[in-house]
């Protein structure tokens, strides 16, 4: 005999009167809207049960009543737990602002093997040692990465091409583990690198001390040496090499790689996803082109624009759900950071899309000149003569003074998605982020104009999209399903 009566006994006991909780809406079709609450939770209805609910018509045996019930879009007279549970998500979701910043990165030199035609660095020729970070910069900077609260600290070394000043690396990395030992941090160390100068001396350093390595790969050896030409005209090449060994010698899971979306890949989608199958990644990032330093004086990044990005973006994911579909496990990247926010209760902490926004908050740049920039998207707006998001210098200030400068926390505060014109009122604002960064670049303000900001197209247009597949498409779910849980 069954233990429990059905589920029909147990919403009959309901008053059937209820109350809205916070919730907001988005048209899908001419007759479907997707509905969210302040937690990210999601449903599906029709433009019929919406007005229903609006009104107080639903009736509580309706099985949208149910789930809308269960996801809190509602709650009935006396029912207490649900906004018990709201809140807890909701501090669940906001829980890693806690700790506060976590990634710092170092600049530790300007200088560069490429001469990549996108990239978001006012890069210096290799011989101009005067744009490498000194040690009395660096001791400094460790001075303020260990005031942070954090207890898992990791620490990025970016350029230009910082295997160019390697030495640097090295006496950073030993004197955080130092300090790392003696207060008992979780410490974690990043190169971001061509891999084209990683020589086997400098790998063996790297698996003696747990660093890991983020590289870049375009696609083909054709696409790849295109975008990031350099001499000898072997980047890919170089690229394969350095990855070879980098497995061999650090492990194979502690290098990662990053492609950009040039004009010249609009059109290879599948070409570029085949690469990273066939090098042995697991992932890709699809990413878009960034508006700032060179790539700003050279136009590049106005050589397509979000709509036509988004095509190259869905003819990437489809051709990576099919692969998924025969087999082949691959994750498209940045899908999985919106699908974690979507599934889950829980907030992966990538920057651009926190709210707050999570410039000085998740991440900290330590320029090789020793200013402290909110992001690095700050830092590239320097190198095209915008200081507004420089929040000071090591040698200048203190710890205090850099993390509660008007530079940081204005932005911050007028860049707050739930109170800004526009986001507050969007239905996907709960997986959202605030840019500040990027809006000032492109709009002159922190907050922008979102009918016209690419940003908030890009993101609109992925997320419909990742609905559109996980109302659709059963197995696209499943396979969504899993890419979050392995994150």
């Amino acid at each position: 005999m069954s233990k429990f009566q059905p589920l029909e006994s147990y919403v009959a006991a309901g008053t059937g009167k209820y109350e809205l909780l916070p919730l907001r809406f988005e048209a899908l079709g001419d007759d479907e809207v997707v509905l969210t609450n302040a937690v990210g939770e999601f449903t599906f209805l029709s433009r019929q049960k919406l007005d229903a609910l609006i009104a107080h018509r639903l009736a509580p045996t309706d099985p949208d009543y149910i789930t809308l019930r269960s996801r809190h879009f509602l709650r009935e007279e006396g029912d207490a737990a649900s906004l018990e549970l709201l809140a807890l998500k909701t501090r669940t979701k906001y829980s890693k602002l806690a700790n506060f910043t976590n990634l710092h990165l170092f600049v530790v030199s300007l200088r560069c093997d490429h001469s990549c035609q996108y990239c978001q660095v006012s890069r210096q020729s290799e011989n101009k040692a005067a744009f490498d970070m000194t040690q009395e910069t660096a001791d400094r900077a460790l001075d303020l990465v260990f005031r942070s609260p954090n207890p898992a600290i990791k620490i990025e070394f970016q350029g230009g091409e910082p295997l160019l000043n390697f030495d640097l690396i090295r006496y950073v990395v030993e004197k955080a583990e130092k300090r790392g030992r003696a207060e008992g941090r979780d410490l974690q160390f990043v190169i971001t690198t061509t891999l084209a100068l990683a020589t086997d001396e400098i790998l063996e350093y790297c698996s003696d001390h747990n660093i890991y390595l983020s590289s870049s790969l375009d696609g083909p050896e054709d696409l790849h040496n295109k975008n990031r030409p350099r001499p000898g005209r072997d980047s890919h090449a170089r690229f394969v090499d350095g990855l070879r060994r980098a497995r061999d010698i650090v492990g194979y899971d502690s290098v990662s790689a990053l492609m950009t979306t040039s004009p010249a890949s609009l059109t290879r989608a599948k070409d570029i996803i085949d690469e990273y199958v066939k090098l042995g990644f697991d992932g890709i990032f699809l990413r878009h082109l960034s508006p700032y330093g060179f790539a700003l004086k050279t136009k590049s990044f106005q050589a397509y624009n979000a709509e036509r990005w988004l095509e190259f973006y869905k003819e990437g994911l489809a051709y990576i759900l099919e692969l998924n579909k025969a087999g082949v496990h691959f994750t498209e990247y940045y899908a999985s950071l919106l699908l974690t926010k979507m599934l889950t209760s829980s907030d992966p902490g990538f920057v651009d899309l926190m709210n707050p926004a999570g410039a000085g908050i998740a991440a900290v740049v330590f320029n090789y000149d020793g200013d402290v920039y909110a992001s690095d998207e700050s830092r590239m707006l320097r190198e095209m003569g915008d200081t507004t998001f420089r929040l000071g210098n090591v040698h200048a200030n203190t710890y205090e003074q850099i993390f509660t400068a008007d530079a940081l926390l204005n932005a911050l505060e007028d860049s707050f998605t739930l109170s800004a014109p526009m986001c507050s009122d969007c239905a996907f604002e709960p997986w959202c982020g605030a840019e500040p960064v990027y809006h000032h670049g492109m709009h002159g303000d922190v907050l922008g104009r979102k009918p016209e900001s690419d940003f908030c197209k890009r993101m609109m247009g992925v997320t419909k999209h990742l609905l559109g597949l996980i109302r659709d498409d059963e197995q696209a779910k499943e396979i969504f399903m899993g890419w979050v849980n392995r994150c």
